[in-house]
């Protein structure tokens, strides 16, 4: 049978097959069937339809890890509108640049609103909405919109298509302003599909969702490439991950399997060694993605809890997933690499657009149907990113011997110190395989001498009493001269994104100004 060209078709598919197989739980309250979770989509996307939402307008949506959430994303999607999730940290200021880049029609919160996100709205005359659903039983989700009566069999003669821009994200922008990223039904539909056939997800599997579903990570890896195989998705009680309810949670769903970044994987490692659990789930697998894994902090989790760490590389303009280390029924996982390329053509090029051979270093490059068409209304951003034919990651990689994809950095964070360029995850790796390092980031600095000299900042691990001349021998003893970090900055926190990725961009800016 042919894959369904649309996301909305996949899950339309599974209703049919799993009616009665669990889809989504909300931890200790309710849980809902494929069958029940495609009823309430439908309905609510009669509701909007007959609030005049029309095929390609942006409804935006903030809300915590909410079983709403799920069925007002797929609720936008079916209307054949398209959804644009959005932090719900976001200031005033910050919702008002998004709602604004994105043109949205329609702003949807949780019953408890969000003061921000409504202030922006207002300001910008959007129209606010609210969704709840009181029970499992519930005939539709609750959505304080004012809508005219409208047949509900205008649902089933909307066709969804393959061009239909679903999803509106926004990059987290690195190097400028975040870039606008429209994805397709084809885009999502191709990405899920990779996502189940690559970790061969099928009905029996079962998640903890521990990232926020405005991102693709969590989004598209966690949530729909699980209910598109029919499998089951739980949401933590407070609708974010909590290290002191995961693995009950895990036990309680009968997870097979669990997707996070390395801050949340190094998280449960501190708990694991503090307070273990009597006993944790037989996994199939768990999945690194967002971040760079030191090859030490794999092997720990590995350890601990007694599944492969597969490692596996992804970004929003494709979809998510680009590439993942295999299971290990399919080929061995390697620290250090991000694994094989899956779904997609992918290549290393130089700056001519010339294709490198294996252990040569250059830009990783993509095509395929997961690939985003192009920015939003940035044509500069669009002539730099598409060229020679390639969508262009902006990162440093090679390909070893058998294909296994390793990464050295972006090519902004390189650092060139004199000439000799740095990957500083290389620096990271070397620094975390400190017994007393829990996390470390190493980042460049301006130099008169050098031009860049390399800094990095670290949080020893708890009890551990490691000063900055403990960190300087250490890395003269295990990294070249020129690699070893000039300054050394010990501390509790390091700056984060909202979905818990370091940014080196980030936390240079945060130590450099205390100097």
């Amino acid at each position: 049978m042919q894959a369904p060209t649309t996301l909305t078709g996949s899950l339309h598919r599974v209703a049919g097959i799993f009616p009665s197989h669990r889809a989504v739980s909300v931890s200790g309250k309710f849980q809902l069937t494929h069958s029940r979770l495609h009823h309430l989509v439908e309905r609510a996307a009669v509701r909007l339809l007959s609030t005049g939402i029309k095929p390609g307008d942006v409804v935006a949506l903030t809300f915590p890890n909410t079983v709403e959430f799920i069925i007002t994303f797929l609720a936008v999607i079916r209307a054949r509108a398209t959804a644009a999730p959005l932090n719900a940290a976001y200031t005033a200021e910050e919702f008002e640049f998004y709602l604004s880049d994105s043109e949205s029609k329609l702003l949807i919160t949780s019953k408890e609103g969000n003061e921000p996100a409504q202030a922006a709205a207002s300001k910008l005359s959007i129209p606010v909405s609210t969704a709840s659903l009181d029970e499992a039983e519930a005939e539709e989700l609750n959505l304080s919109l004012s809508y005219t009566e409208s047949p509900t069999d205008s649902i089933s003669e909307l066709v969804n298509d393959e061009s239909d821009v679903a999803l509106f994200l926004h990059t987290s922008g690195t190097t400028s302003r975040p870039k606008g990223v429209p994805l397709t039904q084809h885009n999502l539909a191709s990405s899920v599909e990779n996502i189940k056939s690559v970790y061969k997800l099928t009905e029996s599997d079962s998640t903890v969702i521990v990232l926020p579903l405005f991102h693709v990570h969590g989004l598209i890896a966690a949530l729909l490439g699980s209910l598109a195989a029919g499998a089951s998705v739980a949401i933590p009680a407070a609708g974010r991950f909590s290290a002191s309810s995961f693995w009950s949670d895990m036990s309680t769903y009968n997870a097979t399997w669990y997707t996070a970044v390395p801050t949340v994987h190094q998280i449960l490692l501190e708990r694991h060694l503090k307070t273990p659990e009597p006993v944790y789930p037989k996994l199939r697998f768990i999945r690194s993605c967002s971040a760079s894994l030191a090859p030490v902090i794999l092997e720990r989790l590995e350890e601990a809890f007694g599944a492969p760490v597969l490692e596996a590389y992804a970004m929003t303009e494709a979809s998510h997933l680009m590439s993942t280390n295999p299971l290990p029924e399919d080929g061995p996982h390697r620290a250090g690499s991000v694994g094989k390329p899956v779904g997609q053509e992918m290549a290393i090029l130089d700056e001519k657009g010339e294709i490198l051979k294996n252990d040569e270093k250059g830009e990783v490059c993509i095509r395929g149907p997961n690939v985003t068409k192009g920015y939003k209304n940035n044509p500069d951003a669009n002539i730099s990113a598409f060229q020679y034919g390639w969508f262009h990651t902006g990162d440093i990689g090679f390909f070893d011997s058998d294909g296994y994809l390793h990464l050295v950095g972006r090519i902004k964070e390189l650092i060139n110190r004199g000439g000799e360029k740095i990957s500083p995850i290389e620096v990271d790796a070397v620094l975390l395989s400190h017994p007393d390092i829990a996390q470390a980031v190493a980042f460049g600095v301006p130099d008169d001498k050098y031009g860049e000299e390399i800094n990095c900042a670290i949080i020893p691990k708890e009890g551990s009493k490691i000063d900055e001349a403990e960190v300087h021998r250490f890395s003269k003893k295990n990294l070249a001269t020129f690699k070893v970090p000039k300054k050394v900055f010990i501390t509790d926190s390091l700056p984060k994104t909202a979905t818990g990725k370091i940014l080196r961009r980030l936390v240079a800016q945060h130590f450099i100004s205390q100097t």
